[in-house]
């Protein structure tokens, strides 16, 4: 069911990973328009009213939704909320850009997916690798065979989330119009710790790029209910395996990232922040830096394109709840000590 460019556009959740990434984007874009704004907090809502010069604001999301203002919403709100909040927008024939996770449970994310196909609405979440141009990259070579079959992964992400997590104070410079509401200390809201949130990218990445599935999970984890660390032994739909990690409370506060992907005919290496992308073929290596490789989009370009017809999302819906589905498979392994089949 597409609409009018410009896309009207509502932020649920108007708040600080909001306003440092999608609002500016959305403010832009010259097929958006930024038509309202909401969250409960009314002095922080003002502050965001100010800064992206919106007059619709509401503390009531179902206000906001039945306002007849808009033509589409972005979900920002704590991850529990997702389901809630992206099902009742698909109900009233809104377009949905969705904040990683797509649900926490994945039966919820099927249905929202289910929901969106049936009624003929974009149903785009915002996981990075779609949007980032080295892993574009990389899955255009897997796709063409370069690689030939993959036969093994290996990704490794080191980098310090404490402050986010609520286990030490923010930093005083972190940008963004108002702080985060730290709901990702608290497990319940977040779903757990780091691994639901900023590791699964991660995890988004390996099954984005390769095109694969898996089939079981074993894992460790410092804390199965809130981790900060763990490690991931991943069995993949055609025999391979891989190994997801992270240690977000790393010394090093810069983000550090390794991805390895071996394939029949040829090795693909990534690294990063800023990321370059090697790839080995025939004793023939090319290597890119991202200012090289062609410009990715962004999940709000995708979501404008998707709400005015003009192509589908990025990443298909399936995949984003695959991603939970590892993840809560692996909480289940380090729990239980034995591995899971999916």
């Amino acid at each position: 069911m597409p609409v009018q460019s410009p896309v009207r556009i509502g932020v649920l959740g108007a708040g600080w990973f909001a306003s440092r990434r999608h609002c500016p984007d959305i403010a832009a874009h010259r097929e958006a328009e930024l038509a309202a704004l909401c969250r409960r907090n009314p002095d922080q809502l003002a502050r965001m009213a100010e800064a992206f010069s919106v007059t619709a604001t509401f503390t009531d999301y179902r206000e906001m939704l039945d306002s007849g203002l808009l033509d589409g919403v972005l979900v920002c709100s704590p991850h529990d909320l997702h389901y809630d909040h992206a099902r009742a927008a698909l109900d009233r024939g809104l377009h949905v850009l969705l904040e990683k996770p797509i649900t926490l449970d994945p039966d919820e994310g099927r249905a929202l997916v289910a929901l969106a196909d049936e009624k003929g609405l974009a149903l785009v979440v915002a996981q990075n690798p779609p949007y980032w141009s080295h892993c574009r990259y990389l899955r255009d070579k897997i796709q063409q065979g370069a690689l030939g079959e993959i036969e093994g992964a290996a990704i490794h992400w080191v980098g310090n989330a404490r402050g986010v997590l609520g286990l030490e104070p923010l930093p005083g410079d972190m940008p963004g119009v108002v702080k985060p509401t730290l709901y990702r200390a608290n497990a319940a809201q977040n779903g757990g710790g780091f691994l639901i949130d900023g590791g699964s990218h991660l995890i988004c990445e390996l099954l984005w790029c390769t095109g694969r599935r898996v089939i079981s999970v074993a894992a460790q984890m410092d804390d199965a209910g809130f981790d900060v660390r763990c490690a991931l032994a991943l069995h993949l739909d055609n025999g391979a395996y891989a190994t997801v990690s992270q240690c977000a409370d790393s010394q090093i506060r810069a983000k550090r990232q390794h991805s390895l992907y071996y394939g029949s005919a040829g090795t693909a290496v990534m690294r990063g922040f800023p990321f370059w992308v090697e790839l080995e073929c025939d004793q023939v290596v090319e290597r890119f830096g991202e200012e090289e490789l062609q410009e990715p989009p962004s999940p709000v370009g995708d979501f404008i394109d998707c709400a005015l017809g003009r192509g589908a999302p990025e990443i298909e819906g399936e995949t984003a709840v695959h991603v939970v589905e590892i993840i809560n498979a692996a909480a289940q392994s380090a729990r239980e000590g034995r591995t899971i089949a999916l």
